[in-house]
């Protein structure tokens, strides 16, 4: 049994990426948060876990995680740890097909963007590889390149990383 927070946080990255959804998995989640809910840095680690689970419900907990109480547009740690996690760690959620990831990506650039253009920039960084996907990823990488780029009085930090990544 896992006596310490790195152990236990150990654990549950193996069974929330092994068991995504499961019953126990879901169970060990809820556990690990209520534990250490007051500790901001193992929230974000929480936070990070769920982000890179692999696979086609990412997106979604994604999602639903933006909306959980601890989680804060506002806060740099948190939004890397959950949006910094998905986009440049979790290939397989970020990239999905049908851009999904890439929408939820530029939609947060966006609104981080207002608050800490610095992060956003940093987030932006994510997408320097998106030449290398297959056509229909790399367009759907490009349209969310795009929506970033068309919007007006992006902050300079964050319009260099998106013109050079589109150059």
């Amino acid at each position: 049994a896992a006596t310490n927070m790195t152990d236990r946080a150990a654990a549950l990255t193996v069974l929330a990426h092994r068991h995504d959804g499961s019953p126990e998995a879901e169970e060990a989640l809820a556990s690990f948060e209520a534990r250490y809910r007051g500790d901001a840095l193992v929230l974000d680690k929480w936070f990070q876990i769920q982000a890179g689970v692999p696979g086609p419900r990412t997106v979604e907990t994604v999602r639903a995680l933006m909306r959980h109480p601890a989680f804060s547009i506002a806060n740099p740690n948190r939004v890397r740890s959950l949006i910094g996690t998905f986009s440049s760690a979790n290939q397989t959620g970020f990239h999905r097909a049908y851009g999904q990831g890439y929408r939820l990506f530029a939609e947060t650039v966006l609104e981080v963007e207002k608050r800490n253009p610095q992060v956003a920039a940093r987030l932006a960084t994510a997408m320097r590889s998106w030449r290398s996907l297959e056509p229909i990823r790399q367009d759907k990488a490009r349209q969310a390149l795009l929506q970033i780029a068309n919007v007006e009085n992006l902050s300079a930090d964050l319009r260099d990383i998106v013109e050079r990544t589109l150059a």
